[in-house]
Formats: structure tokens, sequence, C-alpha cells
């Protein structure tokens, strides 16, 4: 490849890593193999699968088109992605896979404009993430006794993590037992996430001023290419 070719493409890598949209007729969610059936979605993107940063982008299908409506940077869990059918609970790895949102919820209140059903975060809400708990992989209040305290997240001690988060719907309708619970798009914090896929605060608050529960909003979480692209999705 001649030099000036090579810089070319160089260029046009980094972009599409910062989030640059994509050319007209080409946005990602056309290439994916599903989006949930709604009119809106949010892509999580990561280069590789070894990889725990990548964008986000939250998009929306206008007159028969998908347009992004905005991005920012994203963090995934400190060992990567995994495909979620096969992702083994305490591993620091980030599903990859379309899921639903089922609602949102937050240590502060609901940004203004928000619609999309909000859970305020009290002192005794906990998300069970015990094995051997009938509330595995769900929120509680108060955290019930086969829960054990180690085994279950405080939402509350998490502050500006869970100032606001969305719960996504992995491992969700129908819990295995050992896949994985608590994965959430939340608040970025200083570093990879232990599975969940986070976002700096305002970026979390624009998402939640976007999402419609009309638009039935999905999540899809992939890599550009490899055995977890996220246009198998």
């Amino acid at each position: 490849m001649r030099p000036a070719v090579a810089a070319a493409a160089s260029v046009l890598v980094c972009a599409c890593l910062l989030g640059a949209a994509p050319a007209e007729g080409d946005a990602l969610p056309d290439r994916m193999a599903d989006t949930g059936g709604g009119s809106q979605l949010i892509t999580a993107v990561a280069p590789a699968a070894g990889a725990t940063k990548g964008t986000v982008t939250w998009w929306d299908r206008r007159d028969g088109r998908w347009v992004a409506a905005g991005s920012a940077p994203a963090r995934f869990g400190a060992n990567g992605l995994v495909e979620g059918a096969t992702r083994k609970q305490g591993t620091n790895t980030t599903p990859t896979g379309l899921f639903t949102l089922p609602y949102a919820f937050g240590i502060k209140a609901a940004p203004p404009g928000t619609t999309y059903r909000y859970r305020p975060v009290l002192q005794d809400s906990w998300w069970c993430q015990d094995n051997d708990s009938g509330a595995y992989n769900r929120w509680t209040e108060p955290r019930p006794a086969d829960c054990r305290a180690k085994e279950a997240e405080h939402l509350v001690s998490y502050g500006p993590l869970y100032a606001h988060a969305l719960v996504i719907g992995f491992n969700y309708d129908t819990p295995v037992r050992g896949r994985g619970a608590g994965i959430f798009l939340h608040v970025r914090g200083a570093g990879p996430t232990a599975g969940c896929v986070s976002v700096p605060e305002d970026a979390m608050r624009r998402i939640l001023r976007w999402a419609k529960a009309r638009g039935r909003p999905h999540i899809a979480v992939g890599t550009r290419s490899g055995a977890t692209a996220i246009t198998r999705y």
C-alpha cells in the first residue's frame, strides 16, 4: 500500500473508532441481522473481543432509515467481551448479543424529560447475584434471606456509577444460574467494568431522555468483526 493510501486508511479507521457517523445508507443497524423490532436501538461496539474500550451509539428509525441520535466513548469488562450464551459469572467479561432494556434506575432523580420507566435506588435496594437464591438476577427490597449479602450488590453503595443506569436484559427473562447477573448500562468509573457497559454521566443522561417505551429500545453489544461481531445480532 502506498504511503498516501495507508495514511488515508489510518484516518478512516480512527474515525470509525471514535464513533464517526457511517456513510449514508450504510448505518450500522442496517447491517445487523436483528435490531429488536422497535424504532430505537443502542449499539455498544468494541474493536475486538479483548478490548475494554469502544463506542456506544443510540439510533432512531426515521422514514425507513436508521439515524444516529448521539454517541459516546464506552468501557467494557476488564477481560473484554464474550458471547452471552456461553458467558460465566464472575469472569469480568461483558456479554455480547441483542438485549431488551427492562427499565432504568438511579441513585439520582431521573433527568428532566425522562419518560422511560425509572426506579429510584433506596437505602434497602439490592440486586441479587446469589445463584442459590430465588431472587437471582433481580432487584429486591429488602434483600431476601436466601440472598447472601456477599453475593448481592447494595445499589446505593455504588455512588456515582449508579447515578443513572439502564438494566440490560442479559440472562433476565429466564435466568440461567452461573451465567451472570446485574449487567447494566451505567455511568463510567475510572477504568473497565466487571461486565457492564459504561459511558460518561452526561451521555447516560442523554440516553435516558432519548429512550421512549413506544420505541421499544434494545441494546446490541458486540465487536467489529469475529465470533462476536455485532452484525450477527
